[in-house]
């Protein structure tokens, strides 16, 4: 799979809409996926055409976003975001972690209990529309955080940078036909869908070198 914008594709979902109630209902993947995503990724093709971004790779202008127009961090962001989030989706999640991972977030916040309770301050106390991350620092420790639109740990321009394992979408268009006002609700759903697997790949791909990570 390329890593070039000008030839990204748009990802395929690994399961149907309705894969994941009752945690998420069909009609809110189908409008996220569909409507929301893909106009990210139109969006950003859109913006990048003709310009020296759309020959670079997606996470190489990420890294330099203060470099690029608005519309490149809002759409790249969002199309990168959103592809991140489906691969740790999956109608068989749940549960905890193992192996390295659950030892690195132990390490990191004493246990998985503590880091729940991290992550879910940062999704819940996240003004307005934004993400919660769990990334990899460059000290290769885990670090919680928040992003406000579509930024990502990624971003030069981010309080917390670092190489994202773990998101969670906290725009009301995730989650308000189902939850209404209720985000609490919807981030307590989440842990239900997580695919632990997924996460763990990407925190051993965080573990290798750079030219591994760059899409």
């Amino acid at each position: 799979m390329s890593c070039i914008i000008k030839t990204l594709e748009f990802p395929t979902l690994a399961y149907s809409f309705n894969a994941l109630e009752p945690h998420i209902d069909a009609m809110t993947m189908e409008i996220h996926y569909s409507r929301h995503h893909k106009a990210y990724f139109d969006n950003l093709q859109n913006a990048t055409a003709g310009t020296e971004m759309e020959n670079l790779s997606l996470m190489a202008v990420q890294k330099n976003i203060s470099k690029y127009p608005v519309a490149v961090r809002n759409n790249g962001g969002g199309h990168y975001n959103h592809k991140l989030f489906w691969s740790i989706l999956s109608p068989n999640g749940g549960g905890q972690p193992s192996g390295d991972l659950a030892e690195a977030i132990d390490q990191s916040f004493g246990s998985f209990e503590k880091f729940q309770e991290t992550f879910n301050n940062a999704a819940k106390t996240r003004f307005g529309s934004g993400w919660a991350w769990l990334s990899v620092a460059e000290d290769k420790s885990l670090v919680v955080s928040s992003t406000p639109n579509q930024d990502n740990p990624l971003m030069d321009v981010t309080d917390v940078n670092g190489y994202p394992i773990l998101g969670l979408d906290v725009w009301e268009h995730a989650y308000y036909l189902k939850y209404q006002n209720k985000r609490p609700d919807y981030v307590n759903a989440f842990w239900n869908v997580i695919n632990w697997d997924e996460v763990s790949k990407r925190y051993e791909k965080s573990l290798a070198t750079a030219e591994q990570t760059s899409c």
